[in-house]
């Protein structure tokens, strides 16, 4: 049995759903089961919440995790429908069947227990069995959001349910690099990484896994195997187990700075934030104490504006991150352009000659 998971870049229209259906029969063609777990289609989720605070700017958290939970929904749906037309005994599971619960933190819940029976019993029925990502209930039966990117964490806590122990995850880039490889060209692959130093990464702005997901694989030995589905095949780049190191540059585009009225109010709130697991950093904004919100922003803002006194103010910024087995430099940036130069020239900083490499092989 092989859990594969397909990120919403897969799914840029409708000819992505063909394209992973076709690769889930060559998979089936010579392998036993497979449960595919897929993202809304990109932009999708995105979509979804502007829709819905615009009819209301206030909606509920629980509101807000059932209507986004939708653009998964949709996804497995469309999935589904391609895989039958290939001939193949497919069913599908949404976040009310998967047999995930967790606590009623909605925005960015947590998982507290898990019951593979249903998934399997779908595959004890049925050769693929389509799961819905980033979503799950809560011990009242309603749907619960896991957070933004999050159907990597569903892969490897199916994995885990299942007593599988590795789950590919297939995104628009092949593996882990040493920074973006579309914001710095001669960014390097790195073949094999531990899931500490891939969820820092993650924590500080890489897209390529959810920390989420790292650190629960991390918990329960789960193998990541980072792959991309391109037209000329399966390309694969990084494994993420409990080995591997490298130095590294992130750019965090939507971190959240918001300053305090005094230094006792943001260490306050640093505790709760700590608390729930939300990266951050000190800084000064303004001339008041402040915090940079690293990760989960949205469910992280809600933390601090349930506390009763309003931060002085908020605002968004870009962080550029120089993650080294020694050092952690945070350069916060305003502006998208200076970010991404300043970034370039810290890689090209810590890899001197990878520029000159690249354009060797051009």
């Amino acid at each position: 049995m092989t859990v594969l998971k397909f990120g919403g870049s897969n799914f840029l229209d409708i000819e992505g759903y063909h394209r992973v259906a076709r690769h889930i029969a060559q998979r089936r063609a010579g392998e036993n089961k497979i449960v595919a777990v897929v993202s809304a289609m990109k932009g999708e989720t995105d979509s979804l919440k502007a829709q819905m605070l615009e009819v209301n700017k206030e909606a509920s958290p629980s509101n807000l995790d059932a209507a986004l939970a939708t653009g998964e929904m949709k996804s497995v749906c469309l999935l589904e429908a391609a895989v039958s037309r290939l001939g193949i005994s497919v069913t599908s599971l949404n976040g009310y069947s998967l047999g995930i619960r967790t606590n009623s933190d909605f925005g960015r819940a947590t998982v507290e227990s898990v019951d593979p029976r249903r998934i399997r019993s779908a595959l004890q029925e049925h050769d693929v069995v389509i799961a819905a990502g980033a979503q799950a209930i809560d011990q009242s039966g309603r749907v619960t959001f896991l957070g933004r990117n999050t159907s990597d964490l569903t892969a490897v806590v199916i994995a885990s349910m299942l007593e599988e122990h590795a789950c590919e995850i297939y995104s628009d880039v092949p593996g882990v690099s040493t920074g973006d490889p579309n914001l710095i060209a001669e960014a390097q692959l790195i073949p094999e990484i531990g899931y500490r130093t891939i969820a820092k990464m993650s924590r500080y702005g890489a897209k390529v896994l959810h920390h989420g997901a790292v650190e629960y694989a991390e918990k329960h030995a789960v193998a990541i195997v980072c792959k991309s589905l391109t037209n000329d095949g399966v390309v694969t780049g990084t494994t993420v187990t409990g080995h591997g190191n490298a130095r590294s540059v992130t750019v965090a585009r939507d971190a959240v700075v918001i300053s305090f009225a005094s230094v006792a109010e943001r260490d306050n709130r640093r505790a709760i934030l700590d608390q729930n697991g939300i990266t951050t950093i000190d800084v000064e904004q303004n001339d008041r104490p402040g915090l940079c919100l690293m990760s989960d922003t949205d469910f992280a803002m809600r933390l601090v504006e349930g506390t009763g006194t309003p931060p002085v103010s908020i605002g968004s910024t870009m962080v550029v991150t120089v993650l080294d087995a020694s050092v952690r430099l945070f350069h916060l940036i305003g502006d998208y352009e200076r970010a991404v130069s300043l970034a370039r020239q810290l890689h090209e900083q810590m890899y001197p000659g990878a520029v000159a490499e690249r354009l060797g092989r051009g």
